[in-house]
């Protein structure tokens, strides 16, 4: 007659013991990615808050949509403008005007960007030395934020000071051009 195997106490807690032990390991054990930070990949970064896109786009003085409350709500930017200048018929004053415009904002813009980014790195070195404290900490913040601010204003005071250069109609067309026509042209 055979005898059933019927395993003792003893050597059930031992497979259990020896399994907990083999995956708790880290030889064993699976690596869970939800512990990854969704920004690993920035610690190689030059300027840690900002991307190399983000760099670019403020050292070329680029509105990055920070005009967007002027642009959807019928303030033509001057770039748009001139980039349509045959379809919106500008008469040749009204180019001459958007192209100062333009260039006058674009100066400011990318003074004000490259002063963020060199203000960003700074405050990045700061954290990287780890010669970081609380006042420089509050007085970088600041400063970049009231840049921030700077380089936003620039872009908004270009889009009104060029609804002053085209005519209504001119603006309806461009609102049409640019694909918000019934939600931009507010502006009389």
């Amino acid at each position: 007659m055979l005898i059933p195997y019927m395993p003792n106490a003893v050597t059930t807690i031992s497979c259990i013991l020896l399994f907990a032990i083999l995956t708790s390991t880290p030889a064993f054990a699976q690596h869970d990615p939800s512990h990854h930070s969704a920004y690993a990949d920035f610690a190689d970064r030059d300027v840690k808050a900002l991307s190399g896109e983000q760099i670019e786009q403020l050292l070329a003085g680029e509105g990055m949509g920070m005009a967007l409350p002027a642009e959807l709500n019928g303030y033509p930017g001057p770039k748009h403008v001139l980039e349509l200048a045959e379809p919106l018929e500008l008469t040749a004053e009204q180019r001459a005007e958007t192209q100062k415009l333009f260039h006058a904002m674009k100066e400011e813009a990318t003074s004000l960007g490259q002063e963020i980014v060199e203000a960003e790195k700074t405050l990045d070195d700061e954290f990287s030395s780890h010669q970081i404290t609380a006042e420089k900490l509050d007085s970088l913040t600041a400063h970049i934020a009231a840049l921030q601010g700077r380089l936003r204003a620039a872009h908004l005071h270009a889009h009104l000071a060029q609804v002053e250069i085209l005519t209504h109609p001119q603006r309806h067309k461009y609102n049409t051009l640019r694909g918000y026509a019934t939600h931009g042209d507010k502006h009389e």
